[in-house]
């Protein structure tokens, strides 16, 4: 039996979260019920490298099976996330002459077609192709151009493309959880969707995600994609630059960032210490609080610096008229928002999932939810422009298998 249940994978570096939803409300920007979520240890990836895809398989069974036990429910295929440093986007054009008196659904599938047009190497692939609007007649701003009347149709299509090693590496991890790959999502537009509002995306907006290993920026304005820019430094090296300035083990300073961190150190008490396991078996010394503020201060603004650079030198800084909206589990440190809006010069909120949700949806309103919870949103928007996507409704797990198999012969 067909339904409407979505689920959103995000693989991350540190933690694979999977969140599964039932679509609700307005086809045009529907809403998205939350039944289950699930996280679990990624393991099997050094950065954006795949060192042992049976470890990724369990951490995505893993988690799955976290979701699917809160939501009584089990699915058959994902909205899985991809990113790193080998993902590449830009924007296209393509020009067609409009066949008829008007613009008709070929005119706009033929454009499409003539915008990715585009020569790829044979290690990359195409990922997305966005249309971003619509001109006829030189006429500019067209969100939908059926039924206008014109000899020319123009179209501005984002394109993004990847690695074809590291689309096939997901999809086969996804598989021998015994799951289907429905559609790879870049996770800087699945967490922009979560995050952002249409309103932001109109005036002027850049979402900043904060990860693990990277930080994403996607920045929107007109409500249009902008720029996406993929940073490859985050939250693990924060937590190296606090095992060197602290001599302590990673572990160890991983655990202090978790609990004792903050990106504001003048916000920090220092009279405040800790104690850290020092050099020798036994031995605890006492660290300042304020040390380690000033450490993930310091990294923190070199990010927000790259950041700021990015959007500069791609003309859209300027354009940000609603600030900044960070994310990822790094960006719940608290003095974040402070320190953003001291070297941005400009508002920074906290960005959670929020708009379009219902169900248990404060289990997903925490920053390192955004990415999951943004790629069940994209399945679910894609569920109501086709009626297709979801999954199917099963009652055990050889049923699930059942369904699998069947996609393939």
């Amino acid at each position: 039996m067909r339904s409407s249940l979505i689920a959103g994978l995000d693989i991350g570096s540190d933690n694979t979260c999977a969140v599964i939803g039932e679509v609700s409300g307005d086809p045009r920007r529907p809403g998205l019920v939350i039944k289950g979520v699930g996280q679990a240890p990624t393991g099997g990836l050094r950065g954006d490298d795949v060192t042992h895809i049976d470890e990724i398989t369990s951490s995505v069974k893993a988690a799955m099976g976290e979701a699917e036990l809160m939501a009584g429910v089990q699915v058959d295929r994902v909205y899985a996330g991809i990113g790193g440093s080998h993902v590449r986007a830009m924007n296209s054009m393509g020009v067609v002459a409009i066949s008829e008196d008007e613009v008709t659904a070929d005119d706009v599938e033929r454009v499409h077609i003539v915008a990715r047009a585009v020569a790829l190497p044979p290690d990359r692939e195409m990922v997305h192709a966005i249309p971003q609007e619509y001109r006829v007649d030189h006429q500019r701003g067209i969100k939908d151009p059926m039924g206008m009347s014109g000899v020319r149709l123009e179209s501005e299509v984002f394109l993004v493309t990847c690695q074809v090693t590291a689309s096939a590496n997901i999809t086969k991890a996804v598989n021998r959880a015994g799951y289907r790959v429905q559609e790879l999502v870049l996770e800087p537009l699945a967490g922009a969707r979560a995050v952002l509002t249409e309103d932001e995306k109109e005036v002027g907006v850049a979402m900043v995600e904060i990860g693990h290993n990277t930080t994403d920026v996607a920045a929107y304005h007109e409500g249009k994609i902008q720029h996406v820019a993929i940073i490859p430094h985050a939250g693990s090296t924060l937590t190296a630059d606090l095992m060197r300035g602290l001599a302590t083990p990673y572990r160890e300073a991983q655990r202090a960032k978790e609990r004792h961190a903050h990106a504001f150190a003048q916000m920090v008490d220092p009279r405040e210490t800790i104690e850290l396991p020092g050099a020798a078996p036994g031995q605890v010394r006492a660290v300042a609080c304020e040390l380690i503020a000033h450490i993930v201060e310091q990294r923190l603004d070199e990010i927000f610096g790259i950041v700021q650079a990015e959007l500069q030198d791609h003309g859209v800084l300027d354009k940000m008229g609603a600030g900044i909206v960070l994310s990822g589990g790094t960006a719940a440190i608290p003095g974040v928002v402070e320190l953003a809006q001291q070297i941005f010069a400009a508002p920074v909120r906290l960005g959670v999932p929020r708009e379009g949700l219902s169900g248990l949806a404060d289990a997903v309103r925490r920053p390192r939810f955004s990415v999951g919870t943004g790629l069940a949103l994209w399945g679910a928007d894609r569920f109501g422009e086709t009626g297709r996507g979801a999954s199917t409704r099963t009652s055990g797990i050889v049923t699930k298998l059942g369904t699998w198999l069947k996609e393939f012969f």
